[in-house]
């Protein structure tokens, strides 16, 4: 269902694993390359289901990409279109886009990986084709605030629309459980809803306490092929600090 695909228990396989580097080296490979949605659906498609649908929680990309394509069907216009008219323009996310071309608009920050090399190299310029409606969406900290504070606040969505995104499922972290494209975290301070992000290169980390009175917005150009323990250890620190300091 729908539901399934949005809180990530339909059970089918991710194109892209993070115990699997196969695809993401076909991606490095041919950084210019552009990417079929419906190629990526093939490619997790082509490995059996993890589990029955429902019947578990697992994070899905391949997912993500058959929600875009639901969208451009029931809307008859690309997702870009829809996301621009929906979300970007209404809230003037002016710092944002849905970009799927080898090169960032504008200015940006340069992003770094290590994946398949010894040292790190700049991955800036690879076509976000691969990730598509699973997180080819360019913003700055500003924005991703700007964006939850609107949802969570109730005028984004219907009241109802949002408490659906809000019925939550079991997930591995014993402080996380997931909605529909939310994720809510208990920590000593409260509860958060937010959701994290990552692609080559960059990373991010996006939260709302539920009582409005505290947001964390947290972004990085390296993925984690260049966090060693120090890093995680600094960046675990700095997220302890501003969640709950």
């Amino acid at each position: 269902t729908v539901r399934q695909l949005l809180n990530h228990t339909s059970g089918i396989a991710d194109y892209a694993p993070d115990e699997d580097e196969t695809f993401i080296r076909r991606v490095l490979a041919n950084r210019e390359t552009t990417w079929q949605p419906r190629e990526l659906v093939a490619i997790g498609t082509a490995h059996p289901p993890l589990f029955a649908p429902g019947a578990r929680w697992s994070y899905s990309n391949t997912g993500y990409i058959l929600l875009g394509l639901i969208v451009e069907a029931a809307s008859g216009n690309p997702l870009g279109a829809e996301l621009q008219q929906r979300i970007f323009a209404p809230l003037r996310l002016r710092a944002t886009s849905f970009d799927t071309k080898p090169r960032i608009a504008g200015r940006h920050a340069h992003g770094y990986s290590r994946v398949g090399a010894r040292r790190r190299f700049d991955i800036s310029v690879v076509s976000q084709s691969w990730t598509w409606a699973a997180g080819a969406i360019v913003s700055t900290a500003g924005d991703l605030g700007r964006f939850y504070r609107t949802l969570l606040d109730g005028h984004l969505l219907r009241p109802e629309l949002l408490a659906e995104m809000e019925m939550t499922v079991p997930a591995p972290s014993p402080i996380q459980r997931y909605g529909l494209g939310l994720i809510r975290t208990r920590l000593p301070c409260g509860l958060f809803w937010g959701h994290g992000g990552e692609t080559l290169g960059y990373q991010s980390f996006a939260d709302s306490r539920a009582d409005g009175k505290r947001q964390v917005m947290i972004a990085l150009n390296a993925d984690q092929s260049l966090l060693g323990p120090r890093a995680q250890r600094a960046l675990e620190r700095l997220r302890a600090i501003a969640y709950c300091g």
